[in-house]
C-alpha cells in the first residue's frame, strides 16, 4: 500500500510539534555567595532529592552546586527525556553534560490529560506556573524517583553524576521553579501541544455534562390531552381523547415564528472586523552592536558527529556576515532614505571562499599551531598545498578576492597607469622596474609591483633570485608609495 502523501497543513503542524517539543534557555546567572535552598518550589527540590538519594559522592554534589552558583552551567536545551548543556570546567574546552529522564506512554499521557481536564483548578494551577501535589503524584508520577535521572558527562571523571552533570541538575531546578511545564516537556510534550489537547478534551467533557444534564432534567409535558368529535360509521360522532404532542414531534412549533424576511444570524470574519483598527506604529530597529559577538566555546569532539573547532570557526564567520549586513542596512542614505543594500559577501568559488575564511577567522599573520592545523585541513580538502594556502590567504588578506585573483592570473593593463607608473618611480628616484604583463619588477632585488583591476599597486617580494613572490604589505594607488613601503621593509 502507498502511503499518502503528507498535506501541507500536516507537514507545517509537524513542524511545529517538533519546534514545541525543543526549548533552549540562555545561561542563567550567576549566584555567588547564595545560601539555604537552591530551588524555591517544592517541585525544583523534589527534583533535586531525585539526584541526591541517586548521587553516590556527595562531595561531586557540593561542587556541582558551586559551579551551578558560579554559572558556569552554558545553554540549556530541553527535549522529551533529554536535557544538555556544556559546563565549564578547569579545562579551556567545556564539557558537554546531559540529564536524561524515561517519557510517558501515550496512555499514561491520556491518563494524566483526563485527571488534568476533570479539574479546571490543576489546568489553572498550570497557567500559573504551579504544579499541583495531587497532579505531580497522582496516577501518573510527573517527578523522578530515585534512579530516574540518569547523568552523562563527557568530562573524563565517571563519577555518578560527575560535578559537571550536578551542576546541570541545579540549573534545571532553577528552570522548573519558573515554569513547571518544562517538566513536561521532559516527560515527552510540549506546552502549545498539551494545552491545545487539553482544549480540546475540556470541550469533549464539557458536551457530555452537557448531554448528561439535558437527559437527566428532560421536563415532562405540559400540554393536556385534546378532546375532539371523531364521525362514526352511522353518520354520528363520538368524543375521543388524543394524546399530547411530544415536544420532538415534527410540525410542533413550541417557539415563537421567525419574522418573515428576518435576515439570517451570522458572524463577520476577524479580518473585516479588524479591517479598520488602528495601528501602532513599529518600533524603529535596535542600533546594529559594534562587533560581532564570539560564539561559545564548544567541547572535545570525541563524542560528537562534527569537529568543534570547524563549527566554532563557522559560527564565528556566519556572525562577523551578519554584523555587516546588519551595519549595512543600517546605513541611511542621501534624503534620509536608505540605498538598496547589496551583500557585502558576493557567492564566491568553494577555493575562494576557504581562503576567506582562512584569512578573516585568523586575522593575525603569524603560523600558530590552530592556524597550521587549518592550513593542512584545507590542503587536504582542496588538493593544494600548505604554501599554496597560505600564500593565498596573504594575497586575500592584501586585497581581497582581487588580491586573490592577482596572485596566479597576470593581465594586460592597457595604456595609462600603468605606463605613467614607471615615470613616476624614476622622478621619485626610485629603482626601476621592468614591465611584464601587469608586472613591474626587479628580481635582482627581490621586489614587484603588481597592477590590479582595481588600478591598485600590489606588492611583493621574494628572496633575491629565487622567483618566489609573495604578497607583502597593503596595496596602495599609488605606485610611489607602494614601493616605498616595500622597500622601508
Amino acid at each position: 500500500m502507498i502511503p499518502r502523501p503528507t498535506t501541507g497543513r500536516a507537514a507545517a503542524a509537524d513542524r511545529l510539534t517538533r519546534a514545541d517539543r525543543s526549548r533552549t534557555f540562555p545561561p542563567l546567572p550567576a549566584r555567588p555567595g547564595a545560601r539555604g535552598l537552591f530551588a524555591e518550589s517544592w517541585w525544583g527540590s523534589a527534583w533535586l532529592d531525585a539526584l541526591e538519594t541517586t548521587a553516590l559522592d556527595s562531595a561531586r554534589l557540593a561542587r556541582g552546586r558551586t559551579y551551578a552558583r558560579d554559572g558556569h552551567v552554558d545553554t540549556i536545551n530541553v527535549t522529551p527525556g533529554r536535557i544538555v548543556a556544556t559546563v565549564r570546567g578547569s579545562r579551556p574546552r567545556p564539557y558537554s553534560a546531559e540529564i536524561r529522564l524515561r517519557t510517558l506512554t501515550d496512555q499514561e499521557w491520556d491518563g494524566l490529560l483526563d485527571s488534568i481536564a476533570a479539574d479546571p483548578g490543576r489546568l489553572t494551577d498550570l497557567l500559573a506556573k504551579k504544579l499541583p501535589h495531587a497532579l505531580a503524584e497522582g496516577e501518573v508520577r510527573l517527578l523522578p524517583g530515585p534512579g530516574e535521572l540518569v547523568p552523562r558527562c563527557s568530562c573524563p571523571d565517571h563519577g555518578r553524576p560527575c560535578k559537571h552533570a550536578a551542576a546541570l541538575c541545579f540549573q534545571v531546578a532553577r528552570l522548573l521553579d519558573a515554569d513547571p511545564f518544562v517538566l513536561l516537556l521532559m516527560r515527552g510534550r510540549g506546552e502549545r501541544e498539551l494545552l491545545d489537547d487539553l482544549s480540546r478534551r475540556n470541550t469533549a467533557h464539557t458536551a457530555r455534562e452537557t448531554h448528561a444534564h439535558a437527559h437527566s432534567h428532560a421536563p415532562a409535558t405540559s400540554r393536556p390531552p385534546r378532546h375532539r368529535r371523531v364521525p362514526e360509521a352511522g353518520g354520528g360522532t363520538r368524543d375521543a381523547v388524543t394524546a399530547p404532542s411530544s415536544p420532538a414531534d415534527p410540525g410542533v412549533d413550541l417557539g415563537e415564528p421567525e419574522a418573515p424576511g428576518a435576515p439570517p444570524v451570522g458572524g463577520v470574519p476577524a479580518k473585516a472586523a479588524l479591517a479598520d483598527r488602528p495601528r501602532p506604529p513599529l518600533p524603529p530597529p535596535l542600533p546594529a552592536p559594534a562587533r560581532p559577538g564570539s560564539p561559545p566555546a564548544l567541547p572535545d569532539g570525541d563524542t560528537l558527529p562534527f569537529d568543534p573547532v570547524a563549527l566554532e570557526f563557522l559560527a564565528a564567520d556566519a556572525a562577523a556576515r551578519a554584523h555587516a549586513c546588519v551595519s549595512a542596512a543600517a546605513s541611511p542614505g542621501h534624503g534620509g532614505g536608505r540605498p538598496p543594500v547589496h551583500s557585502p559577501f558576493p557567492a564566491l568559488p568553494p577555493w575562494e571562499d576557504a581562503i576567506r575564511l582562512a584569512a578573516t577567522a585568523h586575522p593575525t599573520a603569524g603560523l600558530t599551531s590552530a592556524t597550521r592545523a587549518l592550513y593542512r585541513d584545507l590542503a587536504a580538502a582542496t588538493g593544494r598545498t600548505t604554501t599554496d594556502v597560505a600564500r593565498s590567504v596573504a594575497a586575500w588578506r592584501q586585497g581581497g578576492p582581487e588580491g586573490l585573483a592577482l596572485l596566479d592570473t597576470p593581465w594586460d593593463p592597457p595604456a595609462g597607469d600603468f605606463d605613467r607608473a614607471r615615470s613616476a618611480l624614476l622622478a621619485a628616484d626610485l629603482p626601476a622596474l621592468r614591465p611584464r604583463h601587469n608586472h613591474l619588477t626587479d628580481a635582482d632585488r627581490g621586489i614587484q609591483l603588481r597592477f590590479g583591476h582595481d588600478h591598485r599597486w600590489y606588492p611583493y617580494e621574494s628572496e633575491p633570485g629565487a622567483e618566489d613572490w609573495w604578497p607583502t604589505g597593503p596595496a596602495d594607488p599609488d605606485p610611489v608609495g607602494a614601493l616605498t613601503t616595500l622597500l622601508a621593509r
